[in-house]
């Protein structure tokens, strides 16, 4: 394990540089590729970028991002394209092979989401705003606006993206256990509003309902907490290793020491202890909801 200038935990060759740590992630291979491809195109048929984008019906900007592999195209632009650009069927073909991977993902956080993919549990407590895998998107999209400094539309729009591509995991992993921990106070803060606090309730009931998720609150009033520490996410490997993850401001750390990791689950199964049972915290969740 080594520890870059940043004091990011690194473990099996993952060192982060100081260059990697920023607010604009990478764009997946296959989107650069294809990206290049439609510029390509665009150039030998004599389109600026805002020429073709009027021609296609998409902004400039649109245009830009997804050349340079921010954005994921849509059917309508591919389609679009693929007709002013000769029509060869080499974007259709080219779309079929797109993922979006890391884009949106914060630098110090790729590493997790890769461990998350093949977890076989998954733990999270959370103390400062909704989980990344239970929010809504417009509760997504009200936690990114707040970013400083803003972020462009287009790199909202990836960030928005990648959380929404990440929550797939609680569908698609069905035989695998999610534990969350969440604060009460976090459900009582109305980011975005009343009506985004609304459909952020309505969301996480429905993503907690399945019985390989589970959701407990810690209520305001617990008189005695086991994570004072700040906030943890905890993974089993399919070879039964224990990881650990927490994140700070503008930064993330991969913990794989066996006796730290070895305390903060017993510090996160003592908070289980703790808070609410699933059962009283689907009840309190839904007793918010009605008194929006």
């Amino acid at each position: 394990m080594t520890v870059s200038t940043d004091g990011v935990e690194s473990t099996d060759g993952d060192d982060l540089t100081d260059g990697e740590v920023h607010r604009e992630p990478d764009p997946s291979d296959s989107l650069r590729t294809f990206g290049a491809v439609v510029q390509a195109l665009r150039e030998h048929a004599g389109y600026s970028r805002a020429d073709f984008g009027g021609v296609v019906r998409f902004s400039k900007h649109t245009v830009e991002s997804i050349e340079l592999g921010r954005r994921m195209p849509d059917q309508s632009f591919v389609e679009s394209a693929e007709e002013v650009l000769g029509n060869t069927g080499a974007l259709r073909k080219a779309a079929r092979f797109l993922t979006r991977g890391e884009a949106g993902l914060a630098a110090w956080f790729r590493r997790w989401a890769r461990l998350e993919k093949v977890a076989v549990s998954l733990c999270t407590y959370e103390c400062r705003l909704v989980p990344g895998l239970l929010q809504s998107e417009e509760y997504a999209r009200a936690v990114f606006d707040n970013g400083i400094p803003p972020f462009s539309d287009d790199q909202l729009e990836a960030q928005v993206i990648a959380r929404l591509e990440r929550q797939k995991l609680l569908s698609e992993r069905p035989n695998v256990p999610f534990s969350f921990i969440v604060e009460e106070h976090i459900f009582r803060r109305r980011l975005g509003g009343t009506e985004v606090t609304r459909g952020l309730l309505d969301h996480v009931l429905e993503l907690t309902a399945p019985r390989n998720v589970t959701l407990q609150i810690m209520p305001l009033d617990a008189e005695f907490h086991a994570c004072l520490d700040g906030p943890m996410r905890l993974l089993e490997t399919p070879e039964r290793r224990r990881l650990a993850y927490s994140e700070g401001q503008q930064n993330g750390r991969l913990i794989s020491d066996a006796k730290e990791v070895s305390l903060l689950y017993q510090c996160y199964d003592t908070l289980r202890s703790q808070a609410l049972n699933p059962k009283d915290s689907r009840g309190l969740l839904e007793r918010l909801r009605g008194e929006l």
